[in-house]
């Protein structure tokens, strides 16, 4: 893990490279992103940051961004981990800990820019909770095909047909494909490639799940 940020899902549309391939893309807005605490523990380095514009907040949070000195009120506070071999370091000037990220230097309190992160070519995963679809039958839902249309059949076009078990074990196994809720999980998908990046946000490669402004981590992977 290289990279970390957490921004919001934008627009999805298609984009010409360099070779005149087109390819789908989507926009994940960064900004406003802002570090608001650093430290090891667990043989790791413990990174918290804020995203988003809300109105009300409460009074755990604003402690939070007052001691980080941050006037914002930020709607998301995630936190990620790092492992000690990443090349993202602590650092400490004054009473305030902060991050080298190569020749940029990040403290608590500070805009993150993702250009600091990231760069075209990186690989990513990209992690968010996919749209609810709410209760939804074996067909939707795991792509049963049904029973028979025809010869008498009446009522069993979309049922799942037999669940049971004969005398041993007689009963139904835990994780039986049936019908249930269906989405609102959280989903990743790994291996994005970066195809832009600016101060307002990153561009990726591919789609990404949840819905429009939905919550989404940014996680950068080792080559």
């Amino acid at each position: 893990m290289t990279g970390f940020i957490l921004g919001e899902k934008g627009e999805q549309k298609q984009f010409f490279t360099e070779r005149g391939e087109r390819i789908p893309t989507t926009f994940i807005k960064t900004s406003p992103n802002y570090l608001l605490a650093v430290k090891e523990a667990n043989n790791c380095l413990q990174i918290k940051l804020g995203f988003g514009i809300t109105k009300n907040i409460k009074k755990p949070v604003a402690g939070e961004l007052k001691k980080a000195g941050v006037k914002t009120s930020l709607r998301f506070l995630r936190e990620f981990r790092l492992s000690k071999k990443s090349p993202i370091t602590l650092v400490q000037e004054g009473e305030k800990n902060g991050l080298q990220i190569g020749e940029q230097k990040i403290l608590v309190g500070d805009l993150i820019n993702p250009s600091f992160l990231f760069k075209k070519g990186d690989k990513v995963k990209i992690t968010g909770i996919s749209k609810g679809k709410g209760f939804q039958g074996v067909v939707k839902r795991h792509g049963f095909r049904g029973g028979p249309r025809t010869h008498g059949q009446s009522h069993g076009e979309r049922a799942p047909g037999s669940i049971g078990m004969t005398t041993t074990p007689g009963r139904v196994f835990k994780g039986k494909r049936m019908a249930g809720r269906m989405g609102n999980a959280t989903v990743s998908i790994r291996n994005l490639v970066v195809v832009e990046v600016n101060e307002q946000g990153i561009l990726v490669k591919g789609l990404i799940p949840g819905p429009k402004s939905g919550l989404i981590k940014v996680i950068g992977l080792t080559s």
